[in-house]
């Protein structure tokens, strides 16, 4: 994606080409892949861009191709950008927009403070949360429902939010909501090094890992085991109800906890929702909140606009805020 002087200079932000409406940008960067997209005032996607995430170059290259790629946006839907909102992968310090901690995947990324690094390049107020956390707000805005939920993402690993009285649940450290590293699910050796987290058996990582030391095959990713279960394979079968079971141990495990009445699942593996209900369904009737009232455990509907929807959700209640400030 190239964009060119001339462009930058159109969508310069403050200077509102004629007729043009007011823009958000919401932003969903990972460790392969930089998605964004722009929505109007009236909430309306306008236009959507990714492009390769420069993770091994440092927090300064990350930060210049999120800046390109919402010139892109704004140029693309002439546009008057008044914020943006980032759902970034790692540990986040909402309140400054600094990453915390982050996997080895990402180079220069801990520490970096990507919400200052942000506004100025681009002149307006920024807003940074936890990817997961992004998540969550979007699928709870776009059913308008603000109840007590937990948010949970399967995908290279398991991620997980929290939302307490309609409120995003942060933590002191950033942390709240983290499922996929509970421990007592399997005697298996997480990524993180220690040993039985969720992680080791409903991340579309351990999914493929554990089928092919079952089969001596192998596999590449979660969907091909979907789609070997889906041929009738037994041992695939088998290693998403094993997903499954444990997902929905989690989320009995934090509706007991925290009495909440729903759990909402996302990321790539939750696209195989027809080989993981049968056990999440079979592990509640045996394994309910021991309040007695009903559980239920969805899958997402956003697909993968999820993240950046939900960080533009961030950013307007950001502006909200500011707004009720002064």
């Amino acid at each position: 994606m190239t964009v060119t002087d001339q462009e930058q200079m159109a969508v310069t932000p403050g200077a509102r080409p004629p007729g043009a409406s007011q823009g958000i940008v919401g932003i969903d960067i990972g460790g392969t892949k930089i998605a964004g997209l722009l929505v109007d005032e009236s909430g309306t996607i306008v236009t959507r861009v990714s492009v390769a995430a420069p993770a091994s170059e440092g927090g300064d290259a990350m930060a210049d191709a999120a800046a390109t790629l919402v010139r892109d946006l704004v140029a693309r839907a002439s546009a008057r950008l008044v914020a943006v909102g980032v759902g970034a992968a790692g540990v986040v310090d909402h309140a400054t927009g600094t990453i915390r901690a982050a996997s080895a995947t990402f180079v220069g990324w801990a520490g970096f403070p990507l919400a200052d690094a942000l506004s100025s390049r681009l002149s307006v107020p920024v807003s940074v949360e936890n990817d997961v956390n992004a998540f969550l707000l979007g699928e709870v805005a776009a059913d308008r429902r603000a109840d007590d939920v937990l948010g949970v993402m399967l995908g290279t690993g398991v991620g997980g939010a929290v939302i307490i009285d309609g409120r995003l649940r942060h933590g002191p450290h950033g942390a709240a909501g983290e499922i996929g590293h509970t421990p007592g699910y399997s005697d298996l050796v997480c990524t993180c090094g220690q040993v039985g987290h969720l992680e080791t058996l409903a991340s579309g990582t351990s999914i493929a890992r554990r089928y092919s030391e079952r089969v001596g095959d192998a596999v590449e990713d979660a969907r091909t085991v979907a789609e070997r279960a889906r041929s009738g394979d037994p041992i695939a079968v088998e290693v998403f109800a094993s997903a499954g079971r444990a997902v929905a141990l989690a989320c009995a495990s934090a509706a007991t906890l925290l009495d909440l009445p729903r759990a909402i699942v996302g990321g790539g593996v939750s696209e195989a929702w027809d080989l993981l209900a049968p056990a999440i369904e079979q592990t509640l009737r045996t394994d309910s909140p021991v309040s007695g009232l009903p559980l239920v455990i969805a899958p997402a509907r956003l697909g993968a606009d999820a993240v950046a929807l939900g960080a533009i959700e961030a950013a307007r209640r950001t502006l909200v805020t500011a707004g009720e400030r002064s």
